[in-house]
C-alpha cells in the first residue's frame, strides 16, 4: 500500500536539551483515518507538526507524498474582522489565485462544511463548533491530500464533538483525504481511526499501535457497543502500563 507519511527516526531535542521525542518511526497509509493518541506532554503535537513541516527534527526524517497539505489548529484561529467568505479564501489569497476561481473554491468548501449560508457572517456571530467547521473549510479550500488535524474539537462539548467527529468521518471518505489527527480522547479516538497510535511522555514515543476494524459508516450504535468499550479499556490500559501508573 502506497505510503502518504513515512517518519523515519525522527526525534526532538529543544535547545535546553530536553529530549521532547524518541526516535518515531510510522508509516501513514495513502487514505488512512490515523490518530496519535496520548497524554499532554507525550509529543503528538510535536510530531505532528514535523509532519507538516513547521518543525524540523533534531535527528531522522518525514518524507511526505504529495504536496496538498493542510493542517487544522487546537483553536478556529480565524480573522475577527474578515468574514466567514474571506476567512476561507485567505490561503487562496496569500497564493495570489485569481478572486473569480477562489470564489467557486470558497462556496465549495463551505458546502462540504455545511456552512453555506454563513459566508457574510463574522466569526463573533458564530458557535464554537461553526468557527471549527469554518477552519475546517479553509483547510480544505486548498484540495488537500493530507489533513493533519492537532485537537481541534477538544475545547467544544460533548454532543458538538460527536457532531463534528460524524462530519469529519464523511469529509475523510468523500474527499479522499490521508488523515492523521491528534487527541487525548480514547472514545474520540476509537470512534474516528482506521488505527489508533498510543503515545506515553518523558519522553515522548509510541508505545504501541491499536487496529480499529469496525466498518464505516459509524453511528451511536457503535459507540454503544461491546466492542467499542472493549477497544476503549484496552487503549486506558496501554496508556497507563506505559505510564507506569496501575489501572
Amino acid at each position: 500500500m502506497q505510503s502518504s507519511i513515512e517518519v523515519q527516526g525522527a526525534t526532538q531535542v529543544y535547545p535546553n536539551g530536553t529530549q521532547a521525542l524518541q526516535p518515531v518511526c510510522l508509516s501513514v497509509a495513502k487514505g488512512e483515518f490515523v490518530t496519535l493518541l496520548g497524554p499532554s506532554g507525550c509529543g503528538k503535537s510535536t510530531l505532528l507538526r514535523m509532519m507538516a513541516g513547521l518543525l524540523l527534527p533534531t535527528q531522522g526524517g518525514i518524507v511526505v507524498q504529495g504536496k496538498r497539505l493542510s493542517f487544522v489548529f487546537q483553536e478556529a484561529t480565524l480573522m475577527p474582522w474578515a468574514s466567514v467568505q474571506a476567512n476561507v479564501r485567505l490561503p487562496l489569497d496569500l497564493a495570489h489565485v485569481p478572486r473569480s476561481q477562489a470564489e467557486v473554491r470558497v462556496a465549495r468548501a463551505l458546502a462540504l462544511v455545511g456552512l453555506h449560508g454563513a459566508a457574510r457572517q463574522r466569526p463573533r456571530e458564530l458557535s464554537g463548533g461553526m468557527q471549527m467547521r469554518v477552519s475546517i473549510a479553509r483547510s480544505l479550500v486548498t484540495d488537500p491530500q493530507i489533513l493533519l488535524m492537532d485537537e481541534p474539537f477538544g475545547a467544544l462539548d460533548e454532543i458538538t464533538r460527536q457532531g463534528l467527529d460524524d462530519e469529519l468521518l464523511k469529509l475523510w471518505q468523500a474527499q479522499g483525504l490521508t488523515v492523521v489527527f491528534v487527541t487525548h480522547s480514547i472514545s474520540e479516538a476509537v470512534y474516528l481511526s482506521q488505527r489508533v497510535v498510543v503515545m506515553a511522555a518523558q519522553p515522548g514515543r509510541i508505545v504501541d499501535e491499536i487496529s480499529i476494524g469496525t466498518p464505516y459508516p459509524r453511528g451511536d450504535d457503535w459507540r454503544s457497543s461491546t466492542a467499542f468499550h472493549t477497544l476503549e479499556r484496552h487503549l486506558r490500559q496501554c496508556l497507563s502500563d506505559a505510564s507506569g501508573a496501575t489501572a
